[in-house]
């Protein structure tokens, strides 16, 4: 969040402020071992690397909260990282 593709950049306190409101509002989804390793298994398998490993990770906990929407800056990424997803990527 404190490098989004804004002209001011989100000092990280404000982005620990942000986040913390977010949290209050959304229910907390987490993965399990298994789910977890198989997401990372999936990725890798796709040619995945780096922090779009991370963003795998997301879509897996997306996934599994039958998410109907998914919002990102990160749109190709993401839509790419898991095809079956694709439709449910937006921008904010």
């Amino acid at each position: 969040m404190t490098a989004l593709p804004v002209k001011e950049v989100i000092p990280p306190d404000q982005a620990l402020l942000f986040v913390q409101e977010v949290r209050d509002r959304c229910t907390i989804v987490t993965l399990t071992e298994d789910e977890y390793c198989e997401a990372i298994q999936k990725a890798a398998e796709r040619g995945v690397t780096s922090g779009r490993i991370y963003d795998a990770l997301l879509l897996r906990a997306a996934a599994k909260a039958k998410a109907e929407t998914i919002y990102t800056w990160n749109l190709k990424h993401f839509q790419l990282i898991d095809p079956r997803l694709a439709d449910r990527v937006r921008t904010p």
